[in-house]
């Protein structure tokens, strides 16, 4: 009699996080090498050139194979190819879907297509980052985008679910898309000041407070929450008490604010950020004061429209 016996024969994947962490960056081969070389002689291991090299092929060989797993990460939990334990494996997704600030902060703005991929050197050279890197970090945010535009709920968790990636992580990936859904100006002159975290901190005050807080399939965090863009209009009311309220406002600012920054209130805004932050405080509150507000039952609008306003007025108020 015969007995059928299926055997599976493999060997344990080795991942070397340094090896990978320069095949991240763009490094080719032979510039992992030489950075590996210089680390080794100053911890003086003995590694020659030679093992180095034959160790740095074997790696990227292996990353070639991998990632094409990656660009799909619930594969690579279910392909029986490579052997790899899963906190390796949350590494590998975590690293590669990393985003480097310089490089993001050239992308915004830019449209997100196979012609605009080919045109990345100014990106590379404006953040010092290697073409490769910049390409493997574009293909990423297309395709994060691309697989969560018209997905339903929160954007930041359906980014989560589908490249299985950490929520600081998915939070950079979903600021990136609500701005490149709401076409978020980014590239004027004016503007080139301001640092990709600085959109990332307005881009996550306005999907915090500005769209919807509803659940269901036809809410979408990437979009404003149009009944309140229409309650903003009845905020014109403020206008017919400009005195009043700016009455209070100075009032509540003079013991506050040094005896000069008050003398130029109305003069110029060159003032230390804590200043504007006890202006824009002092904005919110007095206008509640008024009682055109509580009459008209939009104390609540206000207050929803200023903890952005307030909010992204003093992240971009580099002094």
């Amino acid at each position: 009699m015969y007995t059928e016996v299926d055997v599976f024969v493999s060997n344990f994947t080795l991942i070397d996080p340094e090896i990978y962490q320069l095949w991240i960056e763009g490094c080719s081969s032979s510039e992992a090498v030489s950075t590996l070389h210089q680390r080794n002689s100053v911890k003086q291991t003995g590694a020659t050139v030679e093992l180095i090299a034959s160790d740095v092929l074997d790696h990227y060989r292996t990353f070639a194979l991998l990632e094409r797993l990656l660009t799909v990460p619930s594969k690579l939990s279910e392909q029986m190819i490579f052997q790899i334990d899963e906190p390796t494996k949350q590494m590998l997704i975590e690293k590669y879907y990393d985003l480097d600030d310089a490089v993001i902060r050239e992308l915004l703005g830019r449209k997100l297509s196979s012609r605009h991929r080919k045109d990345l050197d100014e990106v590379a050279d404006k953040s010092g980052s290697p073409l490769r890197c910049c390409r493997r970090q574009f293909d990423n945010v297309r395709r994060v985008f691309k697989a969560v535009e018209e997905m339903p709920g929160n954007v930041v968790s359906n980014i989560r679910n589908t490249f299985l990636i950490s929520e600081p992580l998915a939070k950079k990936y979903g600021a990136v898309v609500f701005l490149a859904c709401m076409r978020f100006e980014t590239t004027k002159r004016k503007l080139q000041y301001l640092c990709f975290n600085d959109f990332f901190q307005c881009a996550q005050a306005i999907m915090s407070h500005w769209t919807y807080s509803c659940t269901g399939p036809e809410y979408y965090d990437t979009e404003m929450d149009r009944e309140f863009l229409l309650e903003l209009r009845e905020l014109r009311i403020l206008l017919d008490k400009e005195k009043e309220h700016k009455h209070l406002i100075c009032m509540r600012l003079k013991p506050k604010l040094l005896e000069k920054s008050y003398q130029e209130l109305e003069l110029n805004f060159s003032w230390p950020r804590s200043d504007l932050a006890q202006f824009l405080t002092a904005y919110e509150h007095c206008a509640l004061h008024l009682d055109v507000l509580r009459e008209a039952d939009l104390k609540s609008v206000w207050e929803r429209y200023m903890r952005v306003v307030s909010q992204c007025l003093l992240t971009m108020y580099h002094t």
